[in-house]
């Protein structure tokens, strides 16, 4: 469906552009009067309920974004990507993250083959080993039972599981379930990060989880060669087959550092990293701390979501939704940030994770067919858990920029409290929050309105709040795996829609790779200045001069040390 027509050469995007101007003279105040259109501007699905009533759009704006998604074969794309077609170009590969989560009998094909098998084949064996392990019929070198586990990954390969990991710690079903584990990431190949991963564990109950397709990413190889030594000091080089497993393709690499190949679990080149939380990159160390009965509820939440985003009309489709609306705040209202704003610490690493998903997706200057785009796309996100952030960045998104907000909340807290006395629930306090928030944002606070309560003139200005700053919030009827997964494909399709209307391609990242290829340069400089003492050249003078320092500072590195992991 790929087009040489720019979107904003089309009618629906001219005629955005021209309502921009009407929009921009009315105010949330006064579109939140209109009860039929806060009525229509609440969606249902399955536990979830979203309500954008609180957005600065008319059902006239909505419309129009129906338009553009027209225009810009919205339906065909999803469709495409569903169907197994090769939608990322620049790397002709398919997208199908879908098919992860897919049930068991359903048919997806890519390249003329049902995937769908293949992905339960890993998930089966998944299965298998994530209970032997647990059980104690799979065991360490010396015989002690595996009851730690540390995944070793980066970007995709950590964010999304450290987000599902955070987010069921606390839910009761899978908290009794992860009793007597732990479950640790190790992604940054910062020794620090390592001395924190590694900090109070003994490599006698230690299982590594190596995640990395090629087996060949930098960052990734390192720290697993760091704990694959921590593991030999320990035990001895034997023990590594019985403490290290991987996440990958190639398994000559993997066979080759030491992991038997019959326990590398598969991944596809049709999954994206940042899109591989329900994979085996995801699923494996979700499985090894909490079970795979509720890893297979998160995988069914997020099945769940494709079906609504795939089959249901755009009016009542939760991520269609969302897609739009960030289009019309980021390229038409000129608002390119987003706030995530779950009101559970339950959901501390949601923020971080959709912060990849979307800004690696869709942070592109081209158009798929390599047409530079006289247009912005994708979105600044940043978030933090309420209250938190209320005594953070509230003050900016009330009094300074235009920030659009996404409020997530929670009905049932994962861990109630009540005590006696109190006026409401721990829960009903956080929730009040999250409630009073939004309308703050909307209506604002008036100089006529202070003037009534007697407040100083001069200070008049200064606790004026202008209003008029959308939001949107969804209500999860509760926050286990399943909704987990839900919310996870929401955000998940919800960037598929802004990439498919404004035309770019939202699966590929070339933007991560120039600083790793100087990166290169630098080691090269760094090995030879360490091991020969040559000194620094080929840069410019900023980089040498820091370089040289850097250098002088560290000259009491060996040149060629031997074996040092860190202990706290």
């Amino acid at each position: 469906m790929a087009s040489s027509t720019l979107i904003c050469e089309t009618q629906p995007w001219k005629d955005l552009k021209a309502h921009v101007e009407g929009i921009k003279k009315t105010h949330l105040r006064d579109l939140l009067k209109d009860t039929e259109r806060c009525k229509s501007m609440t969606v249902e699905f399955d536990g979830i309920m979203l309500d954008y009533s609180r957005q600065c759009a008319t059902l006239e704006t909505v419309d129009k974004l129906y338009n553009l998604a027209e225009a810009a074969h919205l339906k065909e794309k999803i469709t495409r990507m569903f169907n197994g077609e090769h939608i990322n170009t620049t790397e002709n590969r398919a997208v199908l993250h879908v098919a992860l989560r897919a049930p068991r009998d359903a048919v997806i094909q890519c390249d003329g083959m049902n995937v769908v098998s293949d992905v339960w084949n890993v998930l089966d064996k998944i299965k298998d080993f994530s209970e032997r392990v647990r059980n104690g019929s799979w065991v360490g070198a010396t015989g002690k039972v595996l009851t730690d586990v540390i995944s070793v990954g980066i970007g995709g390969s950590f964010l999304g599981p450290l987000f599902v990991h955070s987010a069921l710690q606390t839910e009761p079903e899978a908290s009794k379930y992860a009793k007597g584990r732990q479950l640790r990431f190790l992604a940054n190949v910062d020794p620090v990060d390592v001395a924190k991963s590694l900090a109070g564990l003994n490599p006698e109950t230690t299982l590594v989880v190596v995640v990395s397709k090629t087996f060949t990413t930098a960052e990734t190889m390192l720290n697993a060669r760091t704990l694959r030594a921590w593991i030999s000091q320990e035990l001895g080089p034997s023990a590594v087959a019985k403490h290290m497993v991987a996440v990958s393709t190639n398994l000559t690499l993997v066979e080759k550092f030491g992991i038997d190949p019959n326990n590398a679990f598969a991944f596809w080149d049709w999954v994206g990293g940042r899109y591989s939380v329900c994979s085996a990159v995801g699923v494996l160390p979700l499985s090894l701390q909490y079970g795979f009965s509720v890893a297979e509820k998160f995988l069914k939440g997020a099945s769940s979501v494709d079906q609504h985003f795939y089959s249901t009309s755009f009016d009542k489709n939760i991520p269609v939704l969302l897609g739009l609306l960030s289009i019309w705040n980021v390229t038409f209202l000129g608002y390119p940030a987003r706030a995530i704003l779950p009101y559970t610490q339950a959901l501390e690493k949601f923020a971080p994770h959709i912060q990849q998903v979307s800004m690696e997706s869709n942070g592109k200057g081209v158009s798929i067919d390599g047409v530079p785009l006289p247009f912005g796309t994708g979105e600044i996100d940043f978030g933090e858990p309420g209250t938190n952030g209320q005594h953070s960045f509230y003050q900016l998104i009330h009094q300074g920029r235009v920030v659009p907000c996404d409020f997530i909340g929670v009905a049932k807290s994962q861990q109630p409290v009540y005590l006696e006395g109190e006026v409401v629930s721990n829960h009903d306090e956080l929730m009040s929050n999250f409630f009073a928030q939004p309308d703050a944002l909307a209506y604002g606070k008036t100089p006529e309105q202070l003037q009534k309560e007697n407040v100083p003139p001069h200070l008049v200005p200064h606790k004026t709040f202008p209003g008029n700053r959308p939001s949107l919030s969804i209500l999860l009827t509760s926050l286990d795996a399943y909704k987990i997964g839900q919310l996870l494909a929401i955000y998940e399709h919800r960037v598929a829609v802004q990439g498919f209307v404004w035309g770019i391609n939202s699966f590929d990242q070339w933007g991560v790779e120039l600083g790793k290829s100087l990166a290169t340069q630098v080691r090269k400089q760094l090995h030879a200045s360490r091991t020969k003492g040559e000194p620094v050249e080929g840069f410019n003078f900023g980089t040498m001069t820091m370089l040289t320092r850097y250098l002088e500072e560290t000259s009491d590195v060996p040149a060629n040390p031997q074996t040092l992991v860190p202990r706290i």
